[in-house]
C-alpha cells in the first residue's frame, strides 16, 4: 500500500509506517495541483493543514482507502466526500490532547495571576504588587463547552485545583465522573464563571459563540478558546470586554489567523484586543508541543495499522 504525506511531520512517521509494510512518499513541499495529478497512485493520504481535502482533490483518488489528519480537527476535510467514496477518515486527538490541556491551564493561570503583564512591567522598571494581585482558581465553576478528548484532558488537570467542573456536549451524554459533572446547556449558562471552548468547527458550530450566546451566561467572567477561532466571534467578545461583562479572555485561535493580511474591520478588532491587558493571545500552539508532534505520528500509525489489517 502506497501512502502520500503532503505536510511537514515529525521524522518518525516514515519508519513507523514502514514498520507496518507501507510504502511512503514524503513530499511536504508538494503543491496542490501536483497532489491532484498524482493522488490516483495512492491508497493513503496523510495531511495537516496545507490544502482542503475536497471533491476536487479527491476526483482522481480511485485507489484511496484512507485520509489521515495529523491532529484533532478535521474541518479542512470534506467528510461527506470521503463517505461518498467509502474512504476512511482518521485523526489523532489522542496525540495532542495533553499538550492542549497543559497550554490551556497555563493560559488560565497566567490570566488569573497577571503573569504576562507583571513580567512586562518589571522589565520596564515597574514594581506594582497591588496592581498585579491575583485571582484563585479554587472554588470557581468552570464550564466546558464540548467534552471530547481535549475537554476531558483539560478537566483532568483542573480537577486538582478545587474547582467545580461542569460540561455540556451536544453530541454525547452519560460522561459524568469523579471530576466533572455533565449538565444541560441551560445549567452551563447559569453556573459557569469561566467558559472553555472545546467544540469542533463545523456548520453547526461556526460563529455559535456570539454576543447573544455569551450574554445568556449569568456569571461568566472569563473565556478560553483553544478549539477553533471561527466558533467565537471576536467583535462580540471585544464588545463584552469593553462593556466589562467579561473580565478577560485567553485565545489560542482567531477567526482569521493570517494577522498580517487582515481586512480593515478584522484589523481594527484585532488591534483593540491586543490593547487589553486582560486578553492573552498565543499563535494556535495549544496542541503543538515537541512531544505531541511525535505522539501524533504514533497515534496515526496505530490507527492505520488497524485499518490495513482488517
Amino acid at each position: 500500500m502506497k501512502v502520500l504525506i503532503i505536510d511537514e511531520m515529525h521524522d518518525s512517521i516514515t519508519s513507523l509506517l514502514n514498520d507496518i509494510n507501507l510504502e511512503v512518499d514524503y513530499m511536504p513541499q508538494i503543491k496542490r495541483p501536483e497532489i491532484i495529478s498524482i493522488i490516483e497512485n495512492y491508497e493513503g493520504l496523510i495531511v495537516r493543514s496545507k490544502t482542503p481535502v475536497d471533491a476536487e482533490l479527491l476526483k482522481n483518488a480511485k485507489k484511496l482507502k484512507f485520509v489521515a489528519r495529523a491532529g484533532a480537527g478535521v474541518d479542512n476535510v470534506a467528510v461527506d466526500e470521503l463517505e461518498k467514496r467509502n474512504i476512511q477518515l482518521i485523526n489523532a486527538p489522542e496525540g495532542n490532547r495533553d499538550a492542549l490541556a497543559e497550554h490551556a491551564m497555563g493560559m488560565l493561570l497566567s490570566l488569573f495571576n497577571k503573569i504576562n503583564t507583571a513580567d512586562q512591567e518589571i522589565r520596564s522598571g515597574i514594581w506594582d504588587r497591588e496592581g498585579n494581585r491575583g485571582v484563585e482558581l479554587m472554588g470557581k465553576t468552570i464550564g466546558l463547552l464540548g467534552f471530547g478528548n481535549m475537554g476531558q484532558a483539560f478537566a483532568k488537570r483542573l480537577s486538582s485545583f478545587g474547582c467545580e467542573i461542569i460540561a455540556y456536549d451536544a453530541e454525547k451524554t452519560g460522561f459524568s465522573n469523579s471530576f466533572v459533572k455533565e449538565v444541560k446547556l441551560e445549567e452551563l449558562k447559569e453556573k459557569s464563571q469561566i467558559l472553555s471552548l472545546h467544540i469542533p468547527l463545523n456548520s453547526q458550530n461556526k460563529s455559535i459563540v456570539n454576543y447573544e450566546f455569551l450574554s445568556e451566561f449569568q456569571k461568566i467572567d472569563y473565556i478560553i478558546n483553544t478549539s477553533r477561532g471561527e466558533v467565537l466571534i471576536l467583535k462580540d467578545l471585544l464588545r463584552l470586554l469593553q462593556e466589562k461583562k467579561i473580565k478577560g479572555a485567553a485565545l489560542d485561535v482567531l477567526e482569521n489567523e493570517k494577522i498580517n493580511s487582515l481586512i480593515k474591520d478584522e484589523l481594527y478588532i484585532f488591534q483593540e484586543l491586543t490593547k487589553l491587558n486582560q486578553v492573552i493571545l498565543t499563535p494556535h500552539v495549544a496542541g503543538w508541543s515537541f512531544e505531541s508532534y511525535e505522539k501524533i505520528n504514533k497515534v496515526l500509525s496505530r490507527k492505520i495499522k488497524l485499518l490495513v489489517e482488517k
